[in-house]
């Protein structure tokens, strides 16, 4: 005789406290000492009727440090189950150990999150600090690449030894990397090597050595002070561009730090956003949005900005 698993479901649901777990289960997921405390039942009777629970298939569980967190298989579940379910959890829910259950839950979730609110109010002060020590400093600027489209095909002019290229190509579908120096050339292939879809270029910002309208969006990082006519390579890359699309410019705001023509080849000491808006508007961009970025407080370098640029 073919074995049916509903038998099994309902032998389970036999039991007043595992419908009680369940019931609790649906809406939260909670560890066995969480559970002990919402139904005031013994830690291994929570524990014996959560194996039940898992062994017909009810309940999952997760590790979470030294801690399993035990959820209810809700959208799992076939539909005989989940009728099953529906008809046990009318009856159930209407007894008054539910709401005194869910009374108690609540103020299970709510001791959690005066856990978090202590640790934050201890550790306000110190929270940079330790996150930096925990994740690295400015980790959270990575994640934001995950806010790029992957259909997207993204330039990266001026793309040094390759660090912004392999940033973005888990995240976009393909990356044209660009540098005309053959000794940046060699260590962004080096680097690259593993990156199928980034192609590197040698070339120019003044002659790009892409098609027209190949790119979605043009990145350049720290780049345009080096260029000899960056009104002419605005408009380069204005024509590499698709309709709708965005250029992003990271730079340097005007200073006066001259020895950098000497020591780092800059050509420009930095550009201002009046100057910066007035390249980009010959250049046929619609709008440039100009912003100033915050120092590190260790940077020793000139201030920052961003300008995103607009074609439509």
């Amino acid at each position: 005789m073919k074995h049916n698993p509903i038998f099994d479901r309902l032998t389970a649901l036999a039991d007043p406290i595992r419908a009680r777990l369940l019931l609790v289960l649906e809406r939260h997921e909670l560890t066995v000492s969480e559970l002990r405390s919402a139904l005031q039942l013994p830690q291994s009777t929570v524990s014996r009727h959560l194996r039940a629970l898992a062994d017909a298939g009810w309940v999952a569980s997760r590790e979470d440090g030294t801690s399993n967190r035990y959820r209810m298989v809700a959208r799992e579940l076939d539909a005989s189950a989940r009728r099953l379910w529906q008809s046990v959890r009318e009856e159930v829910g209407a007894m008054a150990t539910a709401a005194r259950d869910a009374e108690r839950v609540r103020s299970v979730m709510a001791a959690r999150y005066s856990t978090s609110q202590q640790f934050f109010a201890s550790s306000a002060a110190q929270w940079d600090k330790l996150r930096a020590e925990l994740f690295g400093s400015r980790t959270e600027l990575f994640a934001l690449l995950g806010l790029l489209d992957p259909r997207w095909t993204v330039g990266d002019l001026g793309c040094g030894t390759g660090q912004l290229a392999e940033a973005m190509a888990p995240f976009v579908k393909r990356v044209v990397a660009v540098d005309e120096s053959p000794a940046m050339l060699r260590a962004s292939r080096a680097r690259l090597a593993s990156r199928p879809n980034v192609e590197v270029r040698e070339g120019t910002l003044e002659s790009l050595p892409i098609e027209s309208g190949e790119l979605d969006v043009a990145i350049l990082s720290l780049v345009l002070h080096y260029v000899t006519e960056p009104a002419l390579a605005l408009a380069g890359i204005h024509r590499a561009l698709r309709k709708d699309a965005r250029v992003l410019i990271v730079d340097m705001m005007p200073h006066d730090r001259a020895e950098y023509r000497q020591t780092m080849g800059h050509v420009w000491l930095g550009f201002g956003e009046e100057q910066l808006t007035r390249w980009s508007e010959e250049a046929g961009f619609e709008s440039c949005r100009f912003a100033s970025l915050p120092a590190p407080a260790h940077s020793k370098g000139p201030t920052l900005f961003s300008a995103v640029l607009h074609k439509q």
